[in-house]
């Protein structure tokens, strides 16, 4: 049997759910829960996502998201794929990381704030922090909310402060924040009217209408996929492509240049590091596309680059010159 074609289009918000390869304790210190958010960090620049909450547990994380382009799977593969690859390197391990498919719940965007604060509540409610110790514990967004200084770009707090009656992004807000995730903590009515019970349950997050939509939209989107019409693979393949176009464009290089020069020159080397940089462009993918033969051969020069991008220094400074 087929898998189930996964829900993806332009402003999606998603609460997505990961668990440990038989529920084992894969976040079980804190080198590997930092080396997990710095991925997210990475798949979030790669992927243009809008995180608004996160909470990584011992043997499972959650995600709230939004995907601006309709990219949840690729930004996911990569994800899971590069944690799991890191992670069984710096062990010496071999096998699946996680368990199974991750689970993504569309989320109508008025409920995002919710939950944002169900994840944010989520050690509190596992009793691994007090509430006193709840804005401190760094393996949530909480301590990043509350410090606007330093912030990654693709950090979005708004929903959860507007959500929690309009707070402001400032100190104050931020303070009434953690005050009103103290008072709903300890309020069942509360909590029940933003339907926790449901937040990892079922198959969308919001209410009849919204979920009646994504029927909609969804037998609409399998339509489509027996057709064999464009989609969101096919949409992230151009994303990909502009971006190559637009830094051989600032380097002065065309179709004829690719195919003509060396495959390891550094010109091409540049584009490749600045395409894996901010794309989840694959690498066989980036190896035909700029004629450099061997994907591995690729990987390797493209960590070469980032280790130590003086040698391609020129042509860097050129593709990001013209903001490519």
């Amino acid at each position: 049997m087929s898998r189930k074609l996964r829900m993806e289009y332009e402003g999606a918000v998603y609460h997505v759910i990961s668990r440990g390869n038989y529920r084992a304790d894969v976040f079980r210190d804190d080198e590997t829960k930092a080396a997990f958010l710095k991925c997210l960090g990475e798949a979030a620049d790669k992927s243009g996502w809008r995180i608004h909450a996160w909470c990584v547990m011992s043997n499972h994380y959650h995600l709230c998201f939004t995907t601006p382009q309709p990219n949840l799977v690729e930004g996911m593969r990569w994800l899971q794929a590069t944690f799991s690859l890191r992670f069984n390197r710096f062990r010496g391990e071999r096998g699946h990381v996680f368990q199974g498919r991750y689970k993504a719940l569309p989320v109508d965007p008025a409920a995002t704030g919710a939950v944002c604060h169900y994840l944010h509540l989520n050690p509190l409610r596992a009793r691994i922090v007090t509430l006193a110790e709840l804005g401190d514990w760094p393996w949530t967004s909480l301590p990043m909310l509350r410090v606007a200084r330093g912030r990654p770009r693709w950090f979005s707090p708004e929903e959860a402060l507007g959500h929690a009656g309009g707070l402001d992004d400032t100190p104050v807000g931020r303070a009434r924040y953690l005050k009103y995730l103290g008072w709903l903590q300890e309020d069942a009515a509360g909590k029940k009217s933003l339907e926790f019970e449901q937040m990892s349950k079922g198959w969308a997050v919001g209410d009849k209408e919204f979920k009646k939509e994504l029927m909609v939209a969804h037998g609409e989107m399998r339509a489509t996929a027996r057709r064999g019409d464009s989609g969101p693979r096919e949409l992230s393949m151009e994303h990909w492509e502009e971006k190559v176009a637009a830094c051989l464009a600032a380097l002065g290089k065309n179709a004829a240049d690719v195919a003509a020069a060396a495959k390891g020159v550094g010109w091409k080397v540049a584009v490749a590091a600045t395409v894996r940089g901010s794309t989840t462009a694959s690498n066989p993918w980036l190896a035909q596309r700029l004629n450099m033969g061997s994907p591995f051969r690729l990987s390797r020069l493209v960590g070469e680059c980032r280790e130590n991008p003086t040698a391609w220094r020129g042509e860097l400074k050129a593709i990001a010159k013209c903001k490519a």
